[in-house]
């Protein structure tokens, strides 16, 4: 779909430049934000709210050309949550794709021109013909069932770690290492240094293997800030 002004967009932090930040727009491209549209006030440490690789969440302030201006700060809370829960339901639904279909990126690319993830689940799930524009017949037979079945097929795995830091920079060390990694799951405090995380896969193996892969990152960053990480 086409991007237009006053869009909620998932971006990827490419860099901090001088007073602008560099960011890759999911599906269109790039743009980037003057630092006086990350957040509202003085910004002490610009780490907290944007770092390389990081995701966050914008709105388009405008399009000239090839050029869009993004803006952190003026994202509501509530269109970010549902930002981020789009790209939840994307994962799924690539998982869900890789089942019994070759390239699931394309798929789901080729999908976002004409709608959103959570329009085209919720729309195909109440007209099947709608797949059959981006599926063969074969595939159409395989994928409505999984589509019907996901939330009730999805699995949970979960478990506890601390994360701990004596500096002074301790909190914003913490928050660098996990605010990536809660887009891939979910992550809460449950106080004294300790956090669970919560990963859901189409099965055990795939949400297992999710979770191994983002407490492994969370333990090489926390080392890197030489935070103290132990998995429960």
């Amino acid at each position: 779909m086409q991007l237009k002004v006053s869009d909620i967009v998932l971006c990827t932090v490419k860099s901090v430049e001088g007073a602008s930040v560099f960011l890759q727009i999911e599906d269109h491209g790039v743009g980037s934000m003057a630092m006086s549209e990350v957040a509202a006030g003085r910004i002490r440490n610009i780490r907290e709210y944007v770092t390389p690789n990081k995701k966050v969440v914008c709105k388009v302030l405008s399009i000239d050309k090839d050029h869009v201006q993004l803006s952190l700060r003026r994202v509501m809370g509530k269109e970010r949550e549902q930002a981020l829960e789009n790209y939840k339901k994307e994962r799924n639904l690539i998982s869900i794709f890789k089942t019994f279909t070759k390239e699931p990126e394309k798929k789901i690319k080729d999908i976002k021109a004409k709608y959103t993830v959570l329009e085209f689940i919720e729309e195909s799930r109440k007209n099947k013909k709608m797949l059959e524009e981006f599926f063969t017949k074969p595939e159409v037979e395989k994928l409505i069932p999984l589509l019907e079945e996901k939330e009730t097929r999805e699995k949970e795995v979960k478990k506890v770690f601390t994360l701990k830091s004596l500096s002074s920079n301790g909190i914003e060390d913490i928050k660098s290492i996990l605010t990536p990694e809660s887009k891939k799951a979910d992550i809460k405090y449950l106080g004294s240094s300790q956090f669970s995380i919560t990963v859901k896969a189409l099965d055990f193996k795939e949400a297992n293997i999710t979770l191994n892969e983002i407490t492994s990152r969370i333990n090489t960053n926390a080392k890197s800030k030489k935070l103290a990480f132990e998995l429960k």
